[in-house]
C-alpha cells in the first residue's frame, strides 16, 4: 500500500458530524421535535 492510497482511504473513513453538515440549529430543533413527538406517542399509548 502505497501513501497515496492510505491517505485516500483515512479521508475517506470520516462519518463527518454536526459541524460537517447544515446549521446546528436545525438538528437542535429536529432533535427537540423527535422528543415531543417520542413523548406524544408514549402518553397516548398509555405507557406513562
Amino acid at each position: 500500500m502505497t501513501t497515496t492510497t492510505a491517505n485516500a482511504n483515512v479521508a475517506r473513513a470520516r462519518t463527518g458530524g454536526p459541524e460537517d453538515d447544515g446549521p446546528k440549529i436545525v438538528e437542535h430543533v429536529m432533535g427537540w421535535v423527535l422528543v415531543v413527538v417520542l413523548a406524544m406517542l408514549v402518553t397516548r399509548a398509555g405507557l406513562l
